[in-house]
């Protein structure tokens, strides 16, 4: 699995997009469709670390190569900073693997004065990464993790380990959890998953964006400061998307999905996850009791935006470039080397319809000049 193993040679699996997608959203003028016409705006967006490798491959090549009148800049500040940044109107659109909540939802429609639009872009598996590389494909489960999390496990050669492990010459060196210690979606996920399979992790640390971890353990700031600290420290574990652990070369564990089957984290695994993943309306959801060939620790990153208050050049901006994202078969592949599993075709069409929401009730200047975040 280390060395790039899943990369190139899994992105077979994809299912190819429409290269171009129909905009209907007549409320937004001459709304953009992926790359169609010169724009010229300026974003800023901020929020969740899981995705920043993918957003900063897709952010250079759409402005060197699609519209470069199109200046954005995103900041992987954390989803827990993205959704407040988001809220407090700082920012364009914001970005989290939590989605926002009906309070979240309230709080943004009273600030802006109009509704927000949440929707998911892209799927990503929640690694379980090592810094000793003998511990390659390390079988676990969701009972082992939590153990390991609340301090019940200390050692690699712990009985329950060894167990899940017959054929593995375990070493008996201290374990050293690392966890995220800024508000983190990846954290959310990690902490959901948990949540569900283990009732006693449930009862005692709950799940969240921020929790209260158990003393004893590292903390690090972000995606790569966790991989940081897993390197730093012999016996180093933590939880990190799967670009993360590929562009740090981290041995990754196995983890036993709903099914009892050890499942590595590969974009094959991560795409059969989300595909289990039942997806509402509102686009409010998780995905959860994964089995078959799903990886078990998924989740999904939602992208923000409000459907008022923007200076129309940058809403057809923001629209344009998530069209792009999202259905460009060049985008989709940086995606799939990266380890980030694309949306089907048909939630596609629904992402689409309702991104296309964006600044569709900018109805009159004075809202535009009150909300848009390129005047401040």
């Amino acid at each position: 699995m280390r060395n790039g193993r899943y990369k190139l040679a899994v992105l077979a699996t994809i299912p190819l997009l429409a290269a171009a997608c129909s905009n209907g959203g007549g409320d937004n003028g001459d709304s953009a469709d992926g790359g169609g016409g010169d724009l010229s705006a300026s974003l800023t967006g901020a929020g969740a670390s899981f995705p920043d490798p993918l957003f900063q491959d897709w952010i250079y090549t759409y402005n060197n190569d699609v519209q470069p009148g199109v200046d954005i800049n995103y900041q992987s500040v954390g989803s827990g900073a993205g959704v407040e940044q988001f809220l407090e109107e700082t920012v364009d659109f914001g970005s989290s693997e939590a989605y926002l909540t009906e309070e979240d939802l309230a709080v943004a429609a009273e600030n802006r004065g109009c509704e927000a639009v949440q929707f998911p872009v892209v799927f990503g598996s929640v690694v379980i990464a090592f810094s000793n590389p003998d511990l390659d494909g390390l079988v676990l489960d969701a009972q082992t993790i939590a153990d390991i999390y609340s301090t019940e496990i200390t050692t690699f050669d712990d009985p329950a380990i060894a167990e899940l492990n017959p054929d593995m010459d375990l070493p008996s060196d201290e374990i050293v959890p690392v966890h995220r210690s800024d508000s983190s979606g990846t954290t959310a996920v990690f902490s959901h998953y948990l949540s569900t399979e283990v009732e006693s992790w449930a009862d005692e640390y709950g799940e969240g964006k921020e929790l209260d971890w158990a003393s004893g353990l590292v903390g690090g700031q972000q995606n790569d400061g966790v991989a940081q600290g897993i390197s730093q420290n012999p016996g180093g574990i933590g939880y990190i998307n799967q670009s993360f652990a590929q562009e740090a070369d981290l041995a990754v564990a196995s983890v036993v999905n709903a099914d009892g089957t050890p499942i590595e984290p590969t974009l094959e695994s991560t795409i059969a996850a989300s595909d289990e993943a039942e997806v509402p309306e509102n686009f409010q959801f998780s995905i959860d009791n994964i089995g078959g060939e799903g990886y078990p620790i998924a989740g999904t990153n939602w992208i923000f935006t409000y459907t008022c208050g923007y200076e129309q050049a940058s809403a057809d901006a923001i629209i344009d470039f998530w069209t792009w994202a999202l259905t460009d078969e060049g985008a989709q592949d940086l995606a799939g080397e990266l380890g980030y599993a694309p949306l089907g075709p048909n939630l596609t069409d629904r992402v689409i319809a309702e991104l296309e929401k964006t600044n569709s009730e900018n109805g009159s200047d004075e809202g535009a000049a009150d909300g848009d975040t390129d005047q401040e």
